[in-house]
Parts: C-alpha cells; sequence; structure tokens
C-alpha cells in the first residue's frame, strides 16, 4: 500500500512530452498507486504497459465535466500538465487564456473539496521578463519578475499568481514548477529536435534563426525526476515555486549543432534563416539552486535524449549512440 498522499493521482496533460514520460515514470515507479488520466481524445495504448493508469474523457473546457471527474476519483495529488502549445501562432490569445488560466483556475477550485489534496502546476521558465538594464545576463531566479509580453508565457504567469493568492488564501498545498526547454520520447509536432530529426530522415536543409538566443536545455526525463521528487516528498513548505533545468547558458545554435554532431547526424543546418519568433527572449536559463538543494540535479546528456526520440519516433533515421549521462554524473 503506498503512503496517503500517493494513493491515487491526477494528471492531465499526458498526451504532452512532458505528461507522457511523467506517467510511464510514476506508473513504474509507484506500481501500487493509481494515476487517473484526464484525456480530450484517451488513447489506451500509449499505456497500455501500466495496469495502475486509467483514463476518462475530459475536456479541460468543460467545466461541469472537469469537476466532476475530481470529485469522483478524489485525487490525494494533482499534477496539471495540460496546457496549449507555446507558439502563438497555433491559437488565438483568448484560447491561450482559456486553457492556461481559466481552465486551470477550475482544476485548482475542484481540488480545493479534495482534503489534502496537493495540486502540483507545471509552469514554464517562459514566465520571466525580457532583459533590461535591470536585469544582468544570469539565469532566472525564481523570486525575478514575471513580465513576460509572450502570450503563453503571460497566460501561464496569471496562472501562477492566482493559483499562489489561491493557495495563501485557502491554505492549500501548492507547487510550481518552471521547466525552461527539454526534450525526449514522444516530442512531436514543431518543436526543435523532432524537426531538426525530421531534416535529417527526409534529406533537406534545416532553417533555423541565429541562434544567438541563449538557452536552456535539458532531457524531458530530468524533468520528471524533479516532479516525482516533488511530489513524493512532504517536507517542503506548503507552497513553493521551484526551477527546473540544466542551469546552463549556451547559444541555441550551438545546442543544436552539438547534438548533431554527437548523433553523427548527416543534415545541413542553416543558421540565421528564419527570423526570430514574435517576442522570443533572448535569454531563457534556469537557475537551479533551490531545487538543487533538494537533492536534484539534471543526470542526462542533452544528445542522448534526442538519440532516444530518434529511436522510438523516427526509426529509419541512422543515429549514433551519444554518451548518455551528463560529464561528471
Amino acid at each position: 500500500m503506498p503512503p496517503s498522499h500517493l494513493q491515487r493521482i491526477l494528471i492531465t496533460g499526458a498526451s504532452g512530452t512532458l505528461g507522457y514520460n511523467l506517467v510511464q515514470h510514476l506508473g513504474r515507479k509507484h506500481p501500487e498507486s493509481h494515476l487517473h488520466i484526464l484525456m480530450r481524445t484517451p488513447d489506451s495504448s500509449l499505456f497500455a504497459a501500466l495496469p495502475n493508469v486509467t483514463l476518462e474523457q475530459v475536456d479541460m473546457a468543460d467545466t461541469a465535466r472537469l469537476t466532476a471527474a475530481v470529485a469522483g476519483f478524489r485525487p490525494n495529488a494533482i499534477i496539471h500538465c495540460a496546457a496549449s502549445g507555446v507558439r502563438p501562432t497555433q491559437l488565438g490569445y483568448f484560447d491561450f487564456v482559456d486553457l492556461n488560466v481559466s481552465a486551470t483556475m477550475q482544476l485548482f477550485r475542484a481540488s480545493c473539496e479534495i482534503e489534502g489534496c496537493h495540486f502540483i502546476h507545471i509552469s514554464t521558465g517562459m514566465v520571466y521578463g525580457s532583459l533590461d538594464e535591470n536585469h544582468p545576463s544570469r539565469p532566472w531566479r525564481e523570486d525575478d519578475p514575471i513580465n513576460t509580453l509572450h502570450p503563453y508565457g503571460a497566460s501561464k504567469a496569471a496562472a501562477d499568481c492566482l493559483l499562489r493568492a489561491g493557495a495563501e488564501r485557502l491554505g492549500r498545498r501548492l507547487t510550481i514548477l518552471r521547466p525552461f526547454s527539454f526534450t525526449g520520447i514522444h516530442d512531436g509536432g514543431g518543436r526543435l529536435f523532432p524537426s531538426l530529426l525530421r531534416a535529417a530522415l527526409d534529406r533537406e536543409p534545416f532553417a533555423m534563426s541565429a541562434g544567438t538566443q541563449l538557452r536552456d536545455f535539458c532531457a524531458v526525463e530530468d524533468v520528471v525526476r524533479a516532479i516525482a521528487l516533488l511530489l513524493d516528498s512532504e517536507e517542503h513548505p506548503r507552497h513553493d515555486i521551484y526551477n527546473v533545468g540544466s542551469g546552463l547558458s549556451v547559444p541555441l545554435g550551438s545546442i543544436v549543432e552539438s547534438v548533431a554532431q554527437q548523433l553523427h547526424l548527416d543534415v545541413d543546418i542553416r543558421i540565421g534563416e528564419l527570423p526570430f519568433q514574435p517576442l522570443e527572449p533572448p535569454s531563457l536559463v534556469a537557475d537551479i539552486t533551490r531545487i538543487g538543494d533538494l537533492g536534484w540535479q539534471p543526470t542526462i546528456n542533452l544528445a542522448y535524449a534526442v538519440w532516444q526520440l530518434a529511436r522510438s519516433s523516427f526509426p529509419g533515421l541512422a543515429v549514433a549512440e551519444p554518451q548518455q549521462l551528463v560529464p561528471g554524473r
């Protein structure tokens, strides 16, 4: 029998990169826990090997259905991974608000009807503002201002603020995680590394921006371990915020070229052919001191995470297996 705070865990966003890997990790780490997954379009094949996982069809925009699902399952913890896409072209502005703010607050409201329910909100490093004279080029800390004008980042920042105020007012246990950039198995769509691998498979050039923006990339497996650490522990504060990333500040172009080199990818990387995305921050790097104090650190080499993605989603692509662990770990 698992500890009481791990008996029933409700997870949203399991069709995404982070949510999928989280369910796989927790399903194996806590085989006696009941993981209940809310999905707009349930796909039982994703978690067929995990007997402790159940799926329920729920659209996050359906307030009544969402509330009933939480009340029916009565979770000890909710891990809210569901969110809109990052790129502004995918959704209209109010779509970001509806999913990332309104639906999030409705889920939190439903959780407040469950005694002792721990609400874990997966936010993003995109909540932080832009560099200016008041913010030198250094990693972002959890107490830095969250004043971005990027639609995705702003919607997540709004949810962060409202959740913190609600948790303080209502005496609820809240944990906010702010992952920075990550990749690994089940990454897809038009995201950076699936696009790179697809270009290599199709023998087409890979066009990207100038690549001068500073980024912090890590393996999704490491982000999942951070979530599991905070879920398992009952000793940290009732509500707190944690950045999760590599803690390394590297130009994006150098990151892409390094991964391609380690995988021996035969691909023509054309840096500077695309413009920067609208409102793209010039620096998005995490200060990971706070979660490091809990014993967490990134361990998986980014190129290894991309290799895992290639093996699982692009089986026809020839890639060399890189070193698995970050040097020195």
